[in-house]
């Protein structure tokens, strides 16, 4: 009797503060907030988490993450200590652009399960810099390495019942060594970067970069880290050995997968060109990498590679105005140079107004560039070079998104 007169009194108490805080609210503040949770319960009851997260899934391939987060969101409510949900919705976050919920949520998981599961503590990495982010990537990797020596133990111990057994169990490993090469690589360009005039930070650098491939020995990006540090310390020729291992791990297959997509009409689905080449901004740094050692052909390869995926990003175009540009004065390139340099130029800068880009140091490069250049063969050189603003938008192709809105 007494723990049920406790219970009523609690009871009591919690109706009590509920009508206080409802009295701070204005009427329509009241509405809003019973309407939002009478839709939440309505919400648990007609769906299951697995549906939730089925439809999140199907928003996320989608690109439209704003209902993704609705969906996630919604399951979190059903279940707020769900780990694959506050992983799944800290990602969402983060592809938002909000940082702080993101956060919010990997904490959260570390919170609850601090020795499994490495993603949170690789985006956690990502979200700060220096120490903290050496902390979030370290213990990652320790997760890493842990759960990759479960796995070794269950293939052997599966490995060992497949003679009795006629269908084995197909275990899909969590962890490859991919993943820890890359979580290496992320902690080497800590030291590249943020860290770099700490001491000792080369000597942490080559050694992060050493287990990175110690893992997977042919990952481009853990080649090109490497490159990057040997020019760094002057190792030049080692470097260009790092570096063109590095492009040829994914440069020939990927040249390869396009002519076969143009013979054959098919367009690569997402996730296998993610697994065929290094992302988008590894593959920038491959191409200035490439033109600092003069591999100017291959970075051009690079860089039309990279304006076939997006045509709508400044630093390509201006890289490949500046490679044009340092091959005008080759006899056997000549006026076709200097046309080139000024056309990728002058849409890099074109592109820099229209997309209102901070990067002052580029645009004052690119108006260095075109000034020596001069200007082109058309009236008085400025239609072509210097066209008006209000036709910026007809030099570059629409999105499919945009595309797809007009038409709605």
């Amino acid at each position: 009797m007494g723990g049920q007169a406790k219970a009523k009194k609690k009871n009591k108490s919690q109706k009590r503060e509920k009508r206080s805080t409802d009295t701070r609210l204005s009427a329509e503040e009241r509405m809003k907030l019973r309407m939002k949770e009478k839709a939440k319960k309505k919400t648990s009851e007609k769906y299951s988490i697995e549906q939730l997260l089925e439809k999140t899934e199907e928003c996320m391939d989608n690109f439209n993450f704003e209902m993704a987060q609705m969906f996630c969101q919604r399951a979190l409510d059903i279940n707020p200590t769900n780990l694959k949900i506050l992983d799944m919705l800290g990602n969402i976050c983060a592809e938002l652009g909000d940082v702080d919920k993101a956060k919010g949520m990997f904490l959260k998981a570390v919170e609850l399960s601090p020795e499994e599961g490495h993603s949170k503590y690789m985006y956690l990495g990502q979200m700060h810099t220096g120490t903290e982010a050496i902390q979030y990537f370290s213990k990652g990797i320790e997760v890493m390495l842990h759960k990759l020596d479960e796995q070794t133990q269950t293939a052997a111990l599966v490995g060992a019942m497949a003679a009795a057994s006629p269908d084995p169990v197909d275990r899909e490993s969590d962890v490859t060594p991919k993943d820890v090469c890359v979580a290496f690589c992320s902690l080497a360009e800590i030291f590249f970067t943020d860290l770099c005039m700490q001491d000792g930070a080369a000597d942490q650098c080559k050694e992060a970069i050493d287990k990175a491939l110690q893992y997977d020995p042919e990952n481009p990006e853990a080649l090109q880290l490497m490159a990057s540090y040997l020019f760094s310390v002057e190792k030049v020729q080692e470097g260009k050995d790092y570096l063109m291992r590095s492009v040829a791990a994914w440069l020939p297959r990927q040249r390869q997968e396009a002519l076969d997509k143009e013979q054959r009409g098919v367009e690569l689905k997402e996730e296998y060109l993610q697994n065929l080449v290094p992302p988008y901004e590894s593959r920038i740094t491959t191409a200035k990498l490439l033109v600092e050692t003069e591999q100017y052909e291959t970075a051009i390869e690079v860089l039309e590679g990279l304006l076939e995926e997006d045509d709508e990003v400044v630093q390509v175009w201006y890289l490949l105005g500046w490679v044009c540009y340092l091959q005008v004065d080759k006899p056997e390139e000549g006026d076709a140079s200097r046309d080139s340099a000024r056309t990728y130029l002058s849409k890099a800068k074109k592109l820099h107004t229209k997309l209102r880009c901070d990067d002052d140091a580029l645009l004052e490069h690119v108006d260095q560039l075109l000034a020596e250049l001069g200007p082109g063969e058309g009236p008085a050189g400025s239609d072509e070079d210097e066209p008006p603003l209000d036709n910026i938008e007809d030099d570059f192709v629409q999105s499919s998104d945009e595309e797809d809105a007009m038409e709605h």
